[in-house]
């Protein structure tokens, strides 16, 4: 319980730090997690109550930081003392670092707080156990205040629907809360309760949920949303009060509730007409949408100029065990309109994913990665992402692969590994662990190279070309910006990648291999 006399309360949501430079860091520090802002930002109506959200990969505007990463919480609760310490995992490998700064403030009589993806039902003993008071099930905006609101004194921890917590050390489980329906009556997202955060893209969304149902994916269930004109008024606050002209809409499908999404994209492509500013927003979508030439249409007129597509593999055994509803021979000539109309493609790719049922395939490590060069050259794809299986807690392929005893246990492959980088159980035969973290390696390291620093200056020395557009202006720019914006990236990929490189020398993870394959 809290202290009652006091006048007002502090809580502090914290994203825990990656637990080191991956490939995500560049990106990581340029933004932030929407989850908990949103949770904050229901807080911060509550009578009584301030609140702050700090995200250790981002604190770049004076963060206190320490030396080891993340940030320095003694000086943090010696400025601001927090009565509530919240904690955000949504991602598994950032774990270890969150029960880390949990031990922390509940050695000093804090009160903590946990939710996210991470904490399905088999991981709530962990926690609870691991520096977490109460576990949050499910959506947190209405759980979170009414728990704040048991601590409080003002009603029993037991009627507060969601929540997990021991008690005589037993865990206990609250009854179930109904997911959250009517996404309108929340609050808009309050990105200026992250303290220290320089933010370049903003994070927005309309749905929740995905129908997809493929077994590596923790999201499920029927789609729930919030109205058009509710993600247009995000949008649009955010540009009036942050002057945001970057955005990445988190829905894990953009285009579900196809005739909503075309509304929303001309209301958009209406508002920066009226603004006269230009946005440039990125969605994560189907490949497959590429039959749907209006939708499409709409989301370039709207500004969507990226779309993150989930390829996985162009193998259709694999495809067949991730439950995709694609066919290889489908994806070129799909990816192809796209690039027609303009979209730079970031192609998001799983190597090695692990059959349900082999019969008499098999394929080694090696002829995968020549199958996935292969079509990665001739989608000609801006950027990728090329990761592993990751058996994350809650997936049904971690349930399947636990059934068949195939997991490296946790004990010697912890939970900061769970990254995509590292291999997380024993593949399909011929390959092995060793060979497919080689692969993604050579993968990656063949599409971003040291030598587009020298392609970088060439084709700026061919920007007066452009003077032969003078006709169509738009249509001069696109051709140079494209190479000009894919070779900058791709220089500064091999810069990030280089780093993790190194990072993964220095790493003992080859040793805890070893080590893990010994307790299978």
């Amino acid at each position: 319980m809290l202290d009652v006399t006091r006048k007002r309360y502090r809580l502090r949501i914290i994203a825990p730090a990656y637990p080191a430079f991956n490939i995500y860091s560049y990106i990581a520090a340029r933004t932030t997690a929407l989850g908990p802002v949103c949770v904050a930002t229901s807080v911060n109506e509550m009578e009584k109550w301030d609140v702050e959200v700090i995200d250790e990969n981002n604190l770049r505007r004076y963060g206190p930081k320490q030396i080891s990463g993340g940030a320095d919480h003694e000086f943090l609760q010696s400025q601001r003392p927090c009565d509530v310490a919240g904690f955000y995992g949504g991602l598994t490998s950032t774990i270890p670092r969150l029960y880390e700064v949990a031990r922390f403030y509940k050695n000093k009589g804090i009160v903590t707080i946990a939710g996210g993806q991470h904490f399905c039902k088999e991981n709530i003993e962990e926690a609870l156990t691991s520096g977490i008071d109460y576990v949050v099930i499910g959506e947190g905006e209405d759980t979170i205040k009414e728990l704040l609101w048991a601590l409080e004194g003002k009603q029993d921890i037991s009627v507060v629907q969601g929540i997990a917590y021991l008690s005589d050390n037993k865990v206990v489980f609250t009854p179930p809360r109904e997911p959250l329906k009517d996404f309108d009556s929340l609050p808009l997202p309050d990105f200026s309760l992250v303290r220290y955060a320089k933010i370049d893209l903003y994070s927005v969304e309309r749905i929740r949920s995905c129908g997809m149902d493929c077994e590596f994916c923790t999201v499920k269930g029927k789609p729930r949303r919030s109205s058009p004109e509710r993600l247009l008024e995000r949008i649009s606050f955010l540009l009036e009060t942050k002057d945001a002209r970057h955005f990445f809409i988190v829905d894990d499908l953009f285009g579900q509730e196809r005739d909503e999404t075309i509304r929303f994209c001309n209301m958009l492509r209406d508002y920066q007409k009226d603004t006269e500013r230009r946005l440039d927003i990125t969605v994560q979508i189907r490949l497959d949408k590429a039959k749907d030439i209006e939708l499409l249409s709409a989301m370039r007129q709207a500004g969507i100029n990226t779309v993150a597509i989930g390829f996985e593999s162009p193998i259709e055994e694999e495809l067949k065990a991730m439950n995709k509803c694609l066919k290889p021979e489908n994806m070129l000539a799909f990816v192809k309109v796209f690039r027609k109309l303009g979209f730079l493609v970031h192609g998001m790719f799983i190597f090695g994913y692990p059959l349900k049922d082999s019969g008499n395939f098999s394929m080694s490590s090696e002829e995968r990665v020549k199958r996935l060069k292969k079509f990665i050259k001739k989608a000609r794809l801006d950027t990728i992402q090329v990761l592993l299986p990751v058996p994350l807690p809650g997936t049904e392929l971690r349930q399947r692969l636990q059934a068949q005893n195939r997991i490296y246990p946790v004990s010697d492959v912890g939970w900061e590994y769970y990254d995509g980088n590292f291999p997380l159980f024993e593949p399909d035969k011929p390959m092995s662990a060793e060979s497919m973290q080689l692969s993604i390696r050579k993968i990656m390291g063949k599409f971003y190279q040291f030598k587009y620093m020298f392609m970088i200056g060439l084709n700026i020395a061919f920007f007066p070309s452009i003077i032969f557009f003078l006709h169509d202006i738009k249509a001069g720019w696109r051709i140079w910006y494209r190479p000009w914006r894919n070779y900058l990236i791709r220089f500064g990929g091999w810069i990030i990648f280089k780093n993790w490189t190194a990072m993964f020398k220095k790493n003992k993870f080859q040793e805890k291999l070893k080590q893990a394959k010994t307790h299978m």
